[in-house]
């Protein structure tokens, strides 16, 4: 931290600044989700998912539920990185056992279509006031998470119409028109600092970019489609809030970690499962504070193997600045006291 800087309370602020924080901070991704009882009642009675990310007392109380019951030093913002294309103009759906569907944009005529970029924080005004209520709502000690999608990620959805196990409808209009393409990356850079930064000044204290799909880029790609427009990102959203922590998840990034995390500047690195925490320690940590990376099965499974896991990663990662959390989300499946269990291993786990 810059001399004369004022050393940040909450534990999971204190990782990402680098500074002792006496135990390891805490939290899930998708830790608001399917798995609690509680969020099942209240998806039941929103009517549809975006409603449900639209209505703000309803995103509230989801955010709320998983501290309430497992007091995570973070709460991360009940959305989803589909509000985005929705605010941009794309028509979107969640459809019950389908997940997202759009209506796919393919070219040119596509993205003249969309709405201008300046103009999604209008359609998001739900979200917002979402994160203004949680900001007052959240125990003191609980730091609030606002986050998007990368742009890269979102794309992929927005091309191919719904999620894809090798995304190739986005990689083939980047492989053969890489420039019309990238207009869609721009698009994408700008819409996510408006929505980010209207998170922020909402109350957000951290941001989070999960980039679900960067690993399934080869290397050039990677650093042109992946890569920078992260570190845009990074760079807009910290000149208009200086000192702004900023966490990515390049999922799949493999050995691109080191680059990525050096050259887009992120505060924070989020692991996905497949990483070795050792390895971690070794060329990732030495940069900044790293965050992971359980495997979520092991949450489901419980026992003591999640324990065994969840140790080692505590022992290899827990002296340096780091914040524990999973490979990737919650899944449905999940026990909900095998999410009690881990909690309290790792808060009673000491450096």
């Amino acid at each position: 931290m810059a001399p004369g800087t004022e050393l940040p309370e909450k534990k999971l602020l204190r990782a990402l600044a680098g500074v002792e924080t006496h135990g390891v901070p805490l939290w899930m991704m998708r830790q608001a989700g399917r798995y609690l009882p509680e969020y099942r009642e209240v998806r039941a009675k929103a009517g549809g998912f975006l409603n449900l990310c639209y209505t703000p007392e309803l995103a509230e109380e989801v955010t709320l539920q998983p501290i309430r019951r497992y007091g995570f030093d973070a709460a991360i913002l009940f959305s989803d990185i589909l509000v985005v294309p929705d605010a941009l103009g794309q028509k979107v759906a969640f459809k019950e056992g389908e997940g997202p569907v759009l209506e796919p944009i393919t070219d040119g005529k596509g993205l003249a279509a969309l709405s201008s970029p300046a103009r999604v924080t209008e359609h998001l005004t739900p979200v917002y006031e979402a994160v203004e209520r949680l900001s007052r709502s959240l125990p003191k000690e609980t730091a609030l998470i606002g986050f998007a999608g990368a742009p890269w990620t979102v794309a992929t959805y927005m091309v191919g119409g719904r999620g894809s196990p090798d995304q190739a409808a986005a990689k083939l209009w980047a492989y053969r028109e890489p420039d019309e393409f990238q207009k869609l990356m721009d698009i994408l850079v700008e819409a996510t600092v408006e929505h980010l930064s209207a998170q922020v000044l909402a109350g957000a204290e951290v941001v989070q970019i999960f980039d679900t799909w960067a690993g399934s880029l080869p290397e050039l790609s990677f650093e042109r489609f992946a890569l920078r427009p992260v570190k845009a990102i990074r760079e807009l959203l910290q000149a208009r809030f200086p000192g702004l922590p900023v966490i990515a998840f390049p999922r799949g990034a493999g050995a691109m970690s080191v680059r990525y995390f050096q050259e887009t500047g992120v505060t924070g690195l989020s692991l996905d499962t497949g990483v070795s925490p050792a390895w971690a320690r070794e060329h990732l940590q030495s940069r900044g504070c790293v965050q992971g990376n359980l495997d979520p099965l092991l949450l489901v499974a419980g026992g003591d193997e999640m324990k065994t896991q969840a140790l080692h990663i505590l022992e290899t990662l827990g002296e340096g600045p780091f914040i524990f959390n999973l490979g990737h989300g919650i899944v449905p499946q999940t026990p909900p006291e095998h999410v009690g269990e881990l909690v309290k291993l790792v808060q009673e786990w000491r450096r």
